[in-house]
């Protein structure tokens, strides 16, 4: 375990537990760092989709994370569902001022099951507020192709992807590719070129909250002082064996287990 070393997650509060704040927290936790949490949204939700959000009021969201920044040794700051353009101002204003921390971005669009979790408004505030100060930037396929304009349909337009949005951007971006072809693929593109994240394809678990818990991962790792493309690398593994050892909620469901060490 290490000591002396927190993470900061700016994001909303998945009710099944198994995305956004839950996640993030569960994520920390599992990979020793000491979690905490600024909420920026309440959903009502399950496996099946969203059937109510209730945005937290932008002046609460501001003191919860003044609140944790003066009160905790944060070492790297993670931010998901931000909902509207109000919220990220809000989120930008503060961390202005703390910009020597390492900030990851999960540019939260939707949930797995395709329900919206951003105003379309509020996109450009955060492409123009938060991405240029982000160390990393880690948009799903759909999130990429929002961002990027284009269609993806092979690693190779993950890769044209992931160059064009670095350079588009000026920061880190990781585009995720899911299962995309026959295998788990991540793509990199950073000052130092492009990096390729493999890994076999985990089936028969449901993933919902992967793309939330591999960007809190790599915060967590980056917290505990791993260079960036370590710290992708390092949360990759994770992934994976949080779906090699599920945990087990009906005969026919099983879902990521963010605890997978403690797995018998």
């Amino acid at each position: 375990m290490v000591g002396d070393t927190a993470a900061l997650t700016v994001a909303g509060s998945d009710s099944g537990g198994g995305a956004g704040i839950q996640a993030d927290l569960k994520t920390f936790s599992a990979l020793g760092v000491f979690g905490t949490s600024a909420v920026t949204a309440v959903t009502a939700q399950n496996l099946e989709g969203v059937t109510a959000i209730q945005p937290i009021d932008t002046d609460v969201v501001r003191k919860q994370i003044i609140a944790v920044l003066e009160g905790f040794p944060v070492k790297a700051i993670k931010t998901g569902m931000l909902f509207s353009a109000e919220i990220i101002e809000t989120v930008a204003s503060v961390l202005d001022d703390y910009k020597d921390i390492p900030l990851i971005i999960d540019p939260v669009f939707a949930a797995t099951s395709g329900s919206k979790l951003i105003r379309d408004e509020a996109i450009d505030t955060l492409k123009k507020r938060l991405f240029p100060g982000a160390t990393l930037i880690t948009p799903n396929i759909p999130e990429a192709e929002m961002l990027w304009g284009n269609i993806i349909k092979s690693s190779g337009d993950l890769e044209a992807a992931a160059r064009d949005l670095h350079k588009t951007i000026g920061v880190p971006v990781v585009v995720k590719g899911g299962h995309l072809e026959d295998f788990a693929i991540d793509v990199l593109a950073d000052d130092g070129g492009v990096k390729i994240f493999q890994a076999e394809l985990v089936g028969g678990v449901n993933n919902h909250g992967s793309g939330c818990t591999f960007a809190a991962a790599i915060a967590a790792f980056i917290a505990r002082g791993e260079s960036l493309r370590q710290a992708i690398a390092e949360a990759k593994e994770y992934i994976i064996d949080t779906l090699k050892h599920p945990v087990q909620l009906f005969p026919d469901l099983r879902v990521m287990n963010h605890f997978p060490y403690h797995a018998s």
